[in-house]
């Protein structure tokens, strides 16, 4: 494995602990309001912050703020990189069938049954009968069915088969974005203009008409209503940069963009700027705000995303590039620790409601609690499909 293919498994180590993270510090960000949202109202924001208490630290929401313009975007670029040799080893049935396992079935097991476990607490936070027959019933009164992190898997499945489709009836599409991949190459503020242009394009003018912040839900299916074209974007950015190579021109361990990591932790952080403070005088208004206000909103949004993804890839592909033990294995469980932590998050922070701590302490036991669990949970679970190998593996032996 090269020294790049190295960092980009470290860098997917890193995002899971920063999903962790993020979700581990949402009860004590302080522009929360005094008490828990309620269930049986619209617009549902226990969705989104399941577990309202009473400490508070605004450290957290800038680094919630931060996670929001960077983390997703970043994933979704992740996502795109290995698609190009995927679909070009396995053809594109194979690729379809693997990902509606991979993705699609762990999507439907996870919103039927992890979904309602995570959320009974932001229930019981604010429910008359708190039992589990009252929580059911409120539950199938929703308008919805609620998906909770796994909103990503079913946007995440919708890419993969558009790049299937794309791959199979439309020749020649997969050269063009490698040439956008030679494009990029060695020159990362080129790659940088053309993506913040480009994703300003899918992002901005959705923003302007349905503002940043709102979500909608359909049956299990929810997403930003501002942001599905922006992912879009971001997916196939990182199947170009994938197609040219993974250790060659952006992804180099030793080429522009990791020799020039301080430049771009210099210009996540001008980025952040850029979006936060408009953000913050649009967002208690934004049907009132002045036009000129929203575009300079959507636009340090764009520059924000490119910026902070930009600078997390650099300082991965400079400093990350040696194996460790421990980064493996959060590599390799990944996946599982993202399908199954969010159960293990929300019922610490409802345990932890009446707990005479600070903010700080508070999120430091749910983010610890959440790692350990759900890294020993994810490692068991891709331990049985190797014990089923290694059993077949011997039963053939003692055959023959």
């Amino acid at each position: 494995m090269n020294r790049s293919s190295i960092a980009l498994c470290n860098l997917r180590a890193v995002v899971i602990i920063i999903v962790l993270a993020f979700h581990s510090v949402l009860p004590y960000l302080a522009s929360l309001p005094v008490a828990a949202y309620p269930f049986d109202s619209a617009p549902y924001q226990w969705l989104a912050f399941p577990i309202v208490d009473r400490e508070r630290w605004f450290g957290f929401d800038l680094f919630c703020a931060w996670q929001d313009v960077g983390l997703m975007t970043l994933m979704f670029f992740l996502s795109g990189l290995f698609v190009p040799s995927s679909l070009a080893r396995k053809g594109t049935l194979k690729f379809l069938s693997d990902r509606l396992l991979r993705i699609g079935i762990p999507f439907v097991l996870a919103v039927i049954f992890l979904a309602p476990l995570a959320y009974y607490p932001a229930y019981r936070s604010t429910a008359v009968d708190p039992s589990l027959n009252a929580y059911w019933q409120h539950w199938l009164s929703l308008p919805f069915w609620p998906s909770g992190p796994q909103w990503f898997l079913w946007q995440l499945l919708a890419l993969n088969i558009l790049a299937a489709a794309m791959h199979g009836f439309v020749p020649g599409w997969g050269e063009r974005l490698v040439r956008l991949g030679t494009f990029a190459g060695g020159n990362p503020a080129r790659f940088f203009v053309v993506l913040v242009t480009i994703s300003a394009l899918a992002y901005v003018p959705l923003a302007l008409a349905y503002s940043p912040f709102p979500w909608t839900n359909i049956g299990p299916f929810s997403f930003q209503l501002s942001r599905p074209v922006h992912y879009l974007v971001y997916f196939f950015a990182g199947f170009a940069v994938g197609a040219y190579g993974l250790d060659r021109g952006l992804l180099a361990s030793d080429g522009v963009l990791a020799q020039r990591w301080a430049a771009w932790v210099a210009v996540a952080f001008v980025g952040f700027l850029l979006w936060a403070a408009p953000t913050s005088m649009t967002m208690a208004d934004w049907s009132n705000a002045p036009f000129a206000l929203k575009f300079a909103t959507g636009m340090g949004f764009v520059a924000a995303c490119a910026a902070g993804f930009l600078c997390l890839l650099a300082i991965c592909l400079r400093f990350a590039h040696e194996r460790r033990p421990a980064f493996d294995s959060l590599s390799t469980n990944a996946y599982r620790m993202y399908l199954v932590h969010y159960v293990f998050a929300v019922w610490l922070q409802y345990m932890l409601l009446d707990a005479a701590l600070f903010a700080i302490a508070k999120a430091a036991i749910v983010f610890s609690g959440t790692l350990i669990m759900s890294w020993a949970i994810a490692a068991i679970m891709g331990g049985v499909p190797m014990t089923f190998r290694r059993n077949a593996a011997i039963r053939g032996v003692h055959r023959t």
